[in-house]
């Protein structure tokens, strides 16, 4: 075996067995072409993956368990605008419909104008949308 590969190839065995937490010499680490160094070296590296695979697999069920967490509260949040929505609809005369219509459909974000008298018809002041940030969305 020529002197360049031979010490190429121990500098890689021990760049790996130092990287994975082995000694050189607990592989059995010798100029001969021996397979059990090999096979030392493979188990180290199938340890290693297996450890990356399990923190991976960890760090998987946490977000999902926290996207799933995020996922109900939004149900549930989207229940609440229903119900309220159901309920303003209710409460709303037809010329405020028609009025709130007109400005859906004009696509116009001005408040709507009650008329006089009608003020006492709705108990819960109507809702407004949620400014929207300049920042990135997560």
């Amino acid at each position: 075996m020529d002197v360049g590969v031979c010490q190429l190839r121990d500098f890689s065995i021990s760049f790996l067995s130092a990287l994975l937490g082995a000694e050189s010499s607990a592989l059995g680490l010798e100029h001969s072409s021996s397979g059990a160094s090999v096979v030392a070296i493979d188990n180290k590296i199938e340890q290693a993956m297996d450890l990356v695979k399990s923190h991976l697999m960890y760090a998987v069920r946490e977000e999902v368990e926290v996207l799933k967490e995020q996922i109900k509260e939004l149900i549930e949040r989207n229940s609440q605008l229903e119900q309220e929505n159901n309920l303003l609809k209710t409460l709303a005369s037809p010329e405020q419909l028609a009025q709130f219509q007109a400005q859906v459909q004009s696509g116009s974000p001005s408040a709507p104008t009650q008329p006089p008298g009608t003020g006492a018809q709705q108990s819960t002041p109507p809702t407004q949308p949620a400014p929207q940030s300049s920042g990135p969305s997560a």
